[in-house]
């Protein structure tokens, strides 16, 4: 399967290509870089010190998504949303890992499940994505009576708060007790607050240093608590379980579709 990787020249976009590069079943279509980045007309392979595969970095993503079987998009909501509308014109897989999505933005790339095979999860991770699905059992479990708080914390260089990944650990709660997150979200504490709201979902940003991503889904109540970690180390997590979700595509009826579908765990 070839497999393309827009915004190849960054840190993740490196990463996804050596993933690639390394999974059996997959090869490289070639990336994107913006228009004059030294490293277009380059062969993706150079740029992770592997040997040239023959494919190469455009600035023009049409190109890519006609070359390629699926494409990988770890970018940002506004290029997702451009990536989205080439997806389906040229009937390419296409992953997104981007992350600040707005419901509306989501709407648009929902739409185009119709046309061509989507896949999409605030995170790509195997563990995170196991951790939605215990969430979601847990808040169901437990009921009212455990409040649920959400904690997570990234690097400093992180743009968007709360994380993609919190905000489906809060809809996964939120889907456990049958109620919509918009409605029981509260994202933020300052001053004289009052007591807390039964049934609120609380979410608490930390950012600092070099963090990758750590989440803490916690519930209590009287006389006990209980949490659900995940702690990430290594990016490459993400780019693994992206590059799975790519092969899983292939041969995939057109539709849109989460890592829930890619892992074959119980529906959301």
């Amino acid at each position: 399967m070839k497999i393309g990787i827009v915004g190849c020249t960054g840190r993740m976009g490196r990463m996804l290509l050596q993933e690639v590069l390394k999974t059996d079943g997959a090869g490289l279509a070639g990336g994107t870089a913006r228009a004059g980045s030294p490293h277009v007309g380059r062969d993706v392979g150079l740029l992770v010190g592997s040997e040239e595969v023959g494919a190469l970095v455009t600035d023009d993503p049409a190109v890519l998504f006609a070359a390629a079987d699926a494409v990988i998009d770890f970018t940002s909501p506004t290029a997702t949303l451009a990536h989205v509308k080439l997806a389906a014109e040229h009937g390419t897989a296409l992953i997104v890992g981007t992350t600040g999505i707005s419901a509306a933005q989501e709407a648009e790339i929902r739409e185009a499940g119709g046309k061509t095979v989507v896949v999409m999860a605030p995170n790509m991770s195997v563990g995170v994505n196991l951790l939605f699905a215990l969430t979601q059992r847990v808040a169901a479990t437990l009921g009212i009576d455990y409040d649920i708080e959400i904690v997570e914390m990234h690097h400093r260089h992180k743009v968007d708060a709360p994380s993609g990944t919190a905000l489906g650990l809060g809809r996964a709660a939120a889907a456990g007790r049958g109620v919509a997150l918009d409605d029981v979200a509260v994202w933020a504490r300052e001053g004289f607050t009052g007591p807390r709201e039964q049934g609120a979902i609380g979410f608490a940003t930390l950012r600092g240093g070099d963090v990758v991503g750590d989440h803490t889904v916690v519930f209590a109540a009287e006389g006990e608590r209980v949490e659900l970690t995940h702690k990430a180390s290594s990016r490459a997590v993400f780019a693994k379980g992206a590059v799975r979700a790519a092969l899983w595509c292939d041969g995939r009826a057109p539709g849109f579709y989460t890592m829930f579908d890619v892992l074959g765990l119980p529906a959301e």
